[in-house]
């Protein structure tokens, strides 16, 4: 159901980098690149992230309340893509492990602030 979700950022050329190394550890890569507007994708058919400028030209802000949940297939890889988050300087908003019946996560911080979580069901 969700195509793409985007976040705001107020230097793109960092957040970019940030996620050009966190999304390789599960296999996404540039598949939009502009100078406002970069998105990444396991393949271009499946829900992707993007990064952008705020339209309005105000500063970028944060979201209360707002998270984006990426998938995973194993608590083994949500523990190593929020290792990863936190080695590129994201910063710890709950580190991994169970969090009730059948459900895995961790969660961060990028750099720009916006909360996400690494998840697993099963």
């Amino acid at each position: 159901m969700i195509g793409y979700v985007t976040l705001g950022t107020n230097d793109l050329e960092r957040a970019a980098r940030f996620y050009d190394a966190l999304l390789k550890e599960i296999g996404a890569s540039r598949f939009m690149d502009t100078d406002q507007f970069i998105a990444w994708a396991i393949s271009p058919d499946k829900p992707a992230l993007s990064l952008t400028k705020a339209f309005d030209g105000k500063p970028a802000t944060v979201g209360n309340g707002v998270m984006v949940a990426l998938a995973m297939r194993s608590p083994e890889q949500v523990d190593a893509f929020y290792k990863k988050a936190i080695e590129l300087g994201a910063t710890d908003e709950g580190p991994p492990g169970p969090r009730g019946s059948g459900f895995y996560a961790g969660y961060f911080r990028d750099p720009d602030g916006n909360k996400l979580n690494a998840f697993c069901m099963g």
